[in-house]
């Protein structure tokens, strides 16, 4: 169990289920679109970087035509973590092993803390009815009234988590920095492989552009 200062935090398993259907862009890019943004570009979304970063969410401030490494990619998604650990403890009222925190926190970090609070996941888990928890995380794989792909292998994977089934590692690769020109996403797939990693992220966009899914950063303490 990941434990400090009495606090639980996201194992090193449960990083490795967000990182690899979030993905990883190490330039700044348009969440409308998935493109780019270089300085003077027009942005229609949010200005978002690493793992799926906004300035909503705290430090670093998300500038055009920023770039970052992978090491700080990293380390940016560990603090922006904590805006989701510490809404998912504060909102379970029994006792979680590692892998049952680990699953909360990337319904919320995918779904929003907001979307965790008033779900029926949250009173199932609540209720000590993990058994229930499966059939809750599969209930939200649709965006823009249309089920989802990498919405479904998200769930899926989550609820091996929960039932410890081993997640399948692929191989880490750096990530392309200078190939703005591309009109799609510059992918890290960081431990995602090919094209289902890009299928994943798609999924991911548009999920939360058609379902009412919160942006990241909407979520704080204050929920």
């Amino acid at each position: 169990m990941v434990l400090q200062d009495g606090l639980m935090y996201t194992s090193d398993t449960g990083r490795h289920l967000i990182e690899q259907f979030e993905g990883c862009i190490l330039q700044a890019y348009d969440d409308f679109n998935d493109r780019i943004v270089k300085q003077g570009d027009t942005l229609r979304g949010t200005l978002t970087i690493g793992y799926g970063h906004t300035s909503a969410a705290g430090t670093p401030e998300v500038a055009d035509g920023m770039t970052i490494t992978q090491a700080e990619a990293d380390e940016i998604l560990k603090r922006d973590l904590v805006k989701y650990e510490d809404p998912v403890a504060a909102m379970v009222k029994v006792k979680l092993e590692q892998n049952q925190f680990d699953v909360l926190v990337d319904f919320a970090y995918n779904a929003g803390v907001g979307n965790l609070k008033t779900s029926t996941l949250l009173k199932r888990v609540n209720a000590g009815d993990f058994d229930a928890v499966p059939t809750e995380l599969m209930k939200w794989t649709k965006g823009g009234g249309k089920e989802l792909p990498g919405l479904v292998r998200r769930r899926r994977a989550a609820a091996r988590h929960l039932l410890r089934v081993p997640l399948a590692r692929t191989r880490r690769s750096s990530c392309p920095v200078d190939r703005a020109s591309i009109p799609f996403r510059l992918l890290c797939w960081s431990r995602a492989g090919g094209l289902a990693g890009l299928r994943d992220m798609a999924d991911r966009q548009r999920a939360r552009g058609g379902s009412g899914l919160e942006p990241r950063g909407s979520s704080s303490h204050a929920v």
